[in-house]
This record gives structure tokens, C-alpha cells and sequence, in this order.
């Protein structure tokens, strides 16, 4: 006789990355999922429940086998206003201090969080691993850092198989990130052609980050470690740039525009942001991330796990293409 399916809590199970996951529980091993919401939903299997309401929470995780942790106030750009610093000390740290909280306290099994490289120092040009140096800089990855702190207290404390997963940057068909914005300038012919600095850019498909999660929440040898989630390829903005316009069948772009254009069209925007107080869709930071590194090893995983990403750069594209 098989053994019953575990009973998976997902919060963030209607955003971009829990839906994959719940897509594919719910294929392969069906009523296997509830879900955390902070609206009522049509749906038993939707808890409701804010990650400041620790009753809520408990009730959420009793009964529960596993929790895979996938919401959280994804803003990774620098706080624009100390409002908006809080909103991510309040849901990042704070709402998965909660949560791991109640999950020991009802008796999971295993908590999954997904935290980003952005708990991390900026490597810079160097490829980062997770034992790299330093301290985040922006309000989003101080909360994420402490919140992973939080995430492997919790562990030791209650005895709880605990993993953090550091992303990089996720792409796919229905995501909503940097990635699939560029993506759709691309398209419709208003991205600029970006030179090259030689500079690499880590990112992963979701299907691999999904593969990730389902490993860890099962392998022995995962509990309370901290994973780097990447792919092979760090492709550079202008790498980048030609394979997005070869998957869309578009001709190669014959020229660029020149480095200091670009750097100067950023300061403008910073200017207009402290005019207005708002973000600009090109501002210096932006720039950064179009022209600098953000360079990270998935050898941890890698050498303990078994975890390889498998979808390739093209084939990541033209999923989220839709190709």
C-alpha cells in the first residue's frame, strides 16, 4: 500500500513561483496542498491568514507536513522612503519569523524558505558563493538575511528540517520581474541595444527553482543549510539582449548605445526621482543592473545535492516566450 501524499502549506501559492510548485503537486499527488492567503478565496483549501496574525498561522500549520515559504514583499531595488524599508522588515523578516514559528510549534516536518542573493554583499565582478563576505545593503536584503537567521533558529530550537533557498534572478512564462519586462521592450522593438561590458548576469528557470524545492524539502542532507538556486549560464545584458531577439526571430542588432549615454540617462532619472519621489523606469540603479554582475555559484547544491538546473538559457526564453 502507498504511503499517504505529504500535506503541503504554500504561501504565495497564487504568485509566480508557488503557483508553479502547487501545479505540480496537485498533478502528481492530488489534495496534497493548502494554501495561505490573506483574502478570503473560493476555495477549502485556502487558509486565511496575514503573516502578522501568529492564531492564524498556527491554525494554518497544524495537520501540516511541509511548508514551503514563497511569499514575501519582493521589491529588490533600494527603498525609495523609510515606509517602504518597514514594509520589508514587516513582511520579510517579521511575517517569516511568524510563520516558522507556528510551523515548529504545530509540529512541520519541514519548512522551505525562499529567500535571494540579495542576503548577501554585492560581489561586484567576483561570482559569489554563500560563504562570500559582507553584509546586504538595501532594506530588502537585510530583511531576507535575517529572516533565513530567523528560519535556522527556528530549526535547531524545534528540531525541524529547515532549508534557505538564495535565488538569483527567476524567469519563466507568467513571471513578472525584470527579466519578462526586458522581455516584452524586446518585442515590441523599445529596448536599447546594450554593449557589451562583459559583465554576468546569474539567473534560473522556475522549473529548476521548483526542482530545488522539492529536493531540499526531502534530502536528509538539506536541513539547516543554505542553498545558492542558479543556473550554468551568467550571460552578460548584451548576451542577454541577442539571445532574447534570436528566440523572437528578430535580426541581430548592429549597433549600441555607448556606456556613458546610458550611465548619463540614469542620473536623469535619479534627478527626477528626488523631484517627484517616485521610481523611474531608468534610473542609475537600473542601469547597474543592465551593465554590472550579479554573479553567483550553485556549487553548494550542486556537490551535496546532486541539484543540476537543466533548462537551458534558449529553451528558458522560449518558455517565457511562449515560443
Amino acid at each position: 500500500m502507498n504511503e499517504p501524499a505529504s500535506i503541503n502549506l504554500i504561501t504565495g501559492g497564487t504568485g509566480f513561483i508557488g503557483r508553479r510548485l502547487s501545479q505540480h503537486f496537485l498533478q502528481n499527488e492530488v489534495n496534497s496542498c493548502r494554501f495561505l492567503a490573506r483574502l478570503p478565496q473560493c476555495s477549502e483549501y485556502f487558509y486565511v491568514a496575514d503573516l502578522a496574525d501568529q492564531p492564524g498561522l498556527l491554525r494554518a500549520c497544524t495537520n501540516i507536513d511541509r511548508v514551503f515559504h514563497c511569499a514575501g514583499h519582493a521589491h529588490a531595488f533600494s527603498a525609495m522612503n523609510e515606509t517602504d524599508a518597514q514594509q520589508h522588515w514587516q513582511v520579510n523578516f517579521e511575517g517569516t519569523r511568524n510563520l516558522v514559528e507556528a510551523a515548529g510549534q504545530a509540529g512541520v516536518q519541514r519548512f522551505v524558505f525562499l529567500s535571494s542573493v540579495k542576503a548577501m554583499a554585492e560581489p561586484d565582478e567576483v561570482c559569489a558563493n554563500e560563504d562570500f563576505p559582507g553584509q546586504p545593503i538595501t532594506a530588502y536584503g537585510q530583511s531576507k538575511r535575517a529572516a533565513e537567521e530567523a528560519v535556522l533558529e527556528a530549526g535547531a530550537r524545534y528540531g525541524m528540517h529547515v532549508v534557505n533557498l538564495r535565488l538569483v534572478m527567476v524567469y519563466g512564462s507568467g513571471g513578472r520581474g525584470n527579466l519578462e519586462r526586458m522581455g516584452r521592450l524586446v518585442r515590441k522593438g523599445w529596448f536599447p541595444p546594450l554593449p557589451e561590458t562583459g559583465n554576468h548576469r546569474s539567473l534560473v528557470h522556475v522549473d529548476d527553482v521548483v526542482a530545488a524545492m522539492r529536493l531540499v524539502a526531502e534530502d536528509d542532507r538539506a536541513s539547516g543549510r543554505t542553498y545558492i538556486v542558479a543556473g550554468p549560464q551568467a550571460p552578460s545584458g548584451r548576451e542577454l539582449l541577442d539571445a532574447m531577439r534570436k528566440v523572437l526571430g528578430l535580426p541581430p542588432c548592429r549597433w549600441t548605445v555607448p556606456e556613458s549615454a546610458l550611465r548619463f540617462a540614469g542620473h536623469c532619472g535619479d534627478g527626477l526621482e528626488t523631484i517627484l519621489k517616485r521610481r523611474m523606469p531608468l534610473d542609475s540603479e537600473a542601469v547597474d543592473r543592465l551593465l554590472g554582475s550579479a554573479w553567483y555559484s550553485p556549487a553548494r547544491i550542486e556537490r551535496e545535492l546532486g541539484w543540476r538546473a537543466k533548462v537551458s538559457l534558449e529553451e528558458g526564453l522560449r518558455e517565457m516566450f511562449g515560443q
